[in-house]
């Protein structure tokens, strides 16, 4: 009982180094599970969300459109759970300006539900429930009409829809129809869309644009109203797939079964069923017209037939009145009367070839029969031409039909393709493996901590550890005074740490986190497994610093221990060696250099934890100053234009119209921007149809004119790079890269998310879903955004073929249609806010799709997400090093109790005392500061290669100023340590501190 008293004492009387302990542990444990429970609380109310709302799990498209067989066939796959047919088509309207939205059916098979956020479901033909961005821009409310109108089909949309035969169920139905929906709607619902869970007032819908290929809005309709038979695609749920979190790799691999069972048999066998119910129809509607028009040919040709049969009788009549009258006339001038009167009582009967001649002379005198003997030639002669042209159209259309119907391509993407899944699950990814390093630091600095501070603890009671070992207890049970000492202080700040790293770091995460996106259901969890780890892992390391002080001890002798340590050996240090130095350094100079540098173990865990501390926050302040210049190097630098316009096809010319006639314009750029997708390319032939099996991202690409290559230097800093370490990437001269038409040059953002460089394969996606394998002849330092930039030439080449995958011979530039500059790179007169208003001007014209102004681009790009985990970091560190400047303070005055006591029986006043001890340790800590400052610039360089986001590339950068403020907030920490050091110097008592020990 008096052992466990006395043990009470001694804990009681070493609570600093208990606070210090725990306080270390807290912020390691509240490091390592609160930016892990936020991401993981977020991936898990999202999985819940998909899971609730029937979020597909693969989609299928297809370039001709889905039939009833496809849905079919895919029925029919191994591991399929439902299948639902999707209708959806592109409409336009007004609204300050053209602008357009797709119209979703909502699937009656419960896949891919909206979900609802204020009024109700829509119901009725007409009815439609909108998104909230949509309510933001129109101004809008529940109950408010809108009237839309299709958007015209593409041409291979057109001729899809014009050819398309029966599917394999129904072969009697002739052709399937596109889906068209109402156009005279009435909003019912607010609804959220499972496929994008972007917040329209965060940081994506303030940075991002939408190129030609996307529609502005989403509207979701019921199946009552819509018509057509033909899907524009197919989303399916996977078996087992629910049960899985839709962000772990498990997942992955059970969708991936199934899209390679679609690939491997379905798809190719659909495709080539689809393009033969095409090349059917096609032959089908041959035949009908050929039979048509043989009947309307026919028709014409009896009723030509009829009326020169009558015009004929008619001439006939009048040759047998001339004849009878001529033969009358001979007869009355003969001399027998009888023989007259005979020949009048008969017709005369002549021969054909008089006949023919009597009508071609009467014909001929007549000019009403002449007249209408030419009409009837006339018409027998057009009759004939326009059946020889029919019939020569008809033949050629047959000769050209299996050429102008394309191969059918299935495309089968997972949830990866989704812009708003990837960087939802992107941007957490990203956020946790800066969770994953930092919790390092702080756990290294805690073992170096708790050694020091137990050491210490141990040292001081080595007389009592050898009273107690003379006296028979064990060395376990002594040691447990200190192990049970530890164990305590770890497990009341690891319990502090894991309230602060379940309930205070996740609840600040997720506030900005719902400003990015959307997240209904969202609520915060206990994860017990890691959270016990979580602690177990600080316990182990203290622990096993405490167990390494005991040893280091308990190994000696009881009579050893009774016996005060004997001091240190004195030595000279290398400074000594330095005679021009030394001599020129005063008395307590030159003790405090020998203090200094004589106590190794002190001088290595006081840099030591100081460096770390100050690379810690150097690191978050380094990546604090590559975000915050993200905007200003990508708009001001890399892009050289002021203006980005960009327009619908059907208004790219009087866009540009627009834009000359204002004449605000120095010098432009026509290029076609669209909307597409890069991907590591499988199996060489671009054409292996998922989108996310070996990863894609995003891409803006940008199509330029042949005949202004060189002008695209002038518009965008085209500057090679190559990968680099720690951060860092070679960048080559600035006007070294040109844009030709061997390969496309990728943006470094892109390229370095999916591990891309100068050489490479990938598979390129263009605004039509067409897919094609490119090679990567450059890669382009690109900060925000994807852009993918292709030559006229190269883009016709990669696109423009019947069949990339069993032909070798594709269109030539001749042949293949013309691309449409549908947006223009523009450099304006005037200041940064006059070109701003220039681009909100142009974006109230109905001509302009969108406006991009780079000055205002510079100036409002934020990213909260990074800012709010650095200001975290920035939090963390700096109580970190607080913490640790505190411990190894008292561990310094406690060990030196003696010395001090001393230097004021020698007569040093309590202030000579103060800055006598200081003064070393500002000395260390401005020792650490220097060491820590090059070591968080390397750990800044490690943790931003992690960070590999949708569209964003982190060029690290450490300013000045960061390192003046995590220098000056290291000594600001040394000097508040101060003022808690300074009154235990001055309570220490000379008597009773020099007291003899024995």
């Amino acid at each position: 009982m008096a052992f466990v008293k006395d043990m009470l004492r001694m804990w009681a009387h070493s609570w600093k180094r208990f606070i210090s302990i725990a306080m270390i542990t807290l912020l390691g444990v509240a490091v390592l599970t609160g930016i892990y429970a936020g991401c993981r609380d977020a991936f898990r109310s999202t999985d819940r969300f998909f899971d609730a709302q029937g979020l597909h799990d693969v989609q299928v498209l297809s370039t001709a459109g889905l039939s009833n067989g496809d849905i079919a066939a895919l029925r029919k796959v191994n591991g399929v759970a439902k299948v639902q047919a999707e209708r959806s088509q592109e409409v336009t309207f007004d609204l300050d300006g053209r602008k357009s939205a797709t119209m979703q059916e909502i699937g009656t098979n419960g896949i891919d539900q909206p979900y609802l956020q204020e009024g109700r479901m829509p119901k009725k033909a007409g009815e439609i429930a909108v998104t909230r961005k949509f309510i933001r821009d129109s101004g809008k409310r529940i109950g408010s009409r809108l009237t839309v109108a299709p958007e015209l089909a593409s041409s291979d949309t057109s001729d899809t829809s014009d050819t398309n035969g029966a599917d394999g169920t129904n072969e009697t139905n002739g052709t399937d129809e596109a889906p068209s929906f109402p156009t005279k709607l009435t909003i019912v619902g607010v609804v959220l869309d499972p496929q994008n869970l972007s917040n329209p007032d965060g940081y994506s819908a303030m940075t991002s644009f939408r190129s030609t290929a996307t529609t502005d809005y989403t509207f979701f309709a019921p199946s009552d109203g819509v018509t057509g038979t033909l899907c524009t695609s197919a989303t399916l749920l996977v078996k087992g797939a629910a049960a899985e979190s839709t962000f772990d790799e498990s997942y992955e691999n059970t969708v991936k079964q199934v899209t390679d069972r679609i690939d491997g048999t379905v798809k190719t066998d659909r495709q080539k069923a689809r393009r033969q119910e095409l090349l059917d129809a096609g032959n089908r509607k041959i035949a009908d017209a050929r039979a048509e028009a043989d009947k309307k040919f026919a028709d014409a040709q009896s009723q030509i037939d009829a009326n020169r049969q009558q015009f004929n009788q008619q001439v006939d009549q009048i040759v047998s009145m001339q004849a009878g009258a001529a033969a009358a006339g001979a007869a009355a001038n003969g001399a027998n009367a009888g023989a007259a009167a005979a020949a009048g009582a008969t017709t005369p009967q002549l021969d054909e070839t008089t006949r023919e001649t009597m009508r071609e002379t009467i014909i001929a005198a007549s000019p009403e029969l002449t007249q209408a003997k030419q009409q009837l030639d006339q018409a027998q002669s057009q009759l004939n031409e326009q059946k020889a042209s029919t019939e020569q159209t008809l033949k050629t259309k047959e000769n050209e039909l299996k050429t102008s119907i394309p191969q059918v391509r299935w495309y089968v993407q997972d949830r990866q393709s989704l812009g708003g899944f990837s960087a939802l699950k992107s941007d957490l990814d990203s956020i946790q493996s800066l969770g994953n390093a930092f919790p390092i630091v702080f756990l290294l600095v805690a073992v170096m901590m708790s050694l020091t501070a137990m050491a210490r603890m141990v040292e001081e009671d080595r007389s009592l550890i050898g009273t107690y070992v003379g006296l028979g207890y064990g060395r376990l049970a002594v040691a447990s005074r200190y192990l049970l000492f530890a164990l305590l202080a770890c497990l009341i700040g690891g319990g502090l740490g894991l309230i602060a790293g379940f309930l205070g770091i996740p609840a600040f995460l997720l506030v900005v986190l719902q400003g990015m996106y959307v997240m209904p259901g969202l609520r915060l969890e206990y994860d017990w497994l890691y959270g016990s780890l979580g602690i177990a892992l600080f316990v182990v390391g203290v622990l096993a610093a405490t167990i390494y002080a005991c040893v280091q001890e308990m190994r000696q002798t009881p009579a050893s221990l009774l016996r005060p340590k004997a001091p240190r050996a004195g030595s000279r240090i290398l400074l000594e060696r330095i005679r021009p130095v030394w001599n020129r350094i005063g008395f307590l100079g030159k003790v405090t250099a020998r203090n200094i540098f004589r106590f190794k173990s002190r001088l290595i865990m006081t840099v030591g934890g100081v460096a770390g501390c100050t690379a810690l926050i150097v690191c978050g302040l380094a990546i604090n100053d590559t975000v915050a210049d993200l905007g200003i190097k990508q708009y001001r630098d890399i892009y050289q234009y002021d203006l980005m316009v960009v327009s619908d096809d059907s208004d790219a010319s009087a866009m540009r119209t627009k834009v000359a006639s204002d004449g605000r314009v120095t010098s432009s750029l026509d290029v076609r921007i669209e909307s597409g997708d890069l991907a590591i390319s499988g199996g060489g032939d671009g054409d292996s149809g998922k989108a996310g099996s070996s990863g894609s991202e995003s891409i803006q690409l940008v199509a330029v004119p042949e005949k202004h290559l060189s002008d695209l230097g002038e518009m965008v800093t085209l500057q090679p790079v190559s990968s680099g370490i720690l951060g860092t990437s070679g960048v080559g001269k600035t006007g070294s890269l040109k844009l030709d038409d061997d390969g496309v040059i990728v943006a470094q953002s892109a390229a370095s998310a999916l591990g891309v460089k100068a050489g490479s394969k990938v598979r390129l996606t263009n605004g039509d879903g067409v897919q094609a394998t490119a090679k990567v002849g450059a890669v382009n330092r690109n900060l925000i955004g994807s852009d993918v930039y292709v030559s006229e030439t190269y883009y016709a080449k990669l696109f423009d073929s019947k069949d990339a995958k069993n032909t070798k011979n594709s269109k030539s530039s001749e042949d293949s249609e013309a691309l449409t500059w549908n947006a223009m790179l523009a450099k304006l007169s005037g200041s940064d806010t006059s070109q701003t208003d220039y681009a909100e001007s142009l974006e109230e014209d109905s001509s302009v799709m969108k406006a991009v102004s780079c000055a205002h681009m510079a100036d409002s790009f934020k990213f909260d997400l990074m800012g709010a985990v650095v200001a975290l970091i920035v939090a963390l560190a700096g109580g970190l090093a607080l913490v640790v400047l505190f411990t190894l303070a008292n561990t310094n005055v406690s060990e030196r109790v003696r010395e001090m006591a001393t230097l004021k029986v020698l007569g040093f006043f309590d202030r000579e005392v103060h800055h006598y001890v200081n003064r070393e340790m500002m000395i260390l800590t401005v020792m650490g500061v220097i060491l820590g400052l090059p070591l968080g610039r390397l750990v800044g360089g490690m943790l931003t290669m992690a960070l590999n986001m949708p569209s964003l590339y982190f060029e690290v950068e450490v300013k000045p100023l960061s390192y003046v403020i995590a220098a000056v907030a290291t000594m600001a920490f040394a000097l508040l340590v101060q003022l808690f050091v300074n009154p235990v110097l001055d309570r220490i008592d000379p008597i009773s501190s020099l007291k003899s020990v024995e």
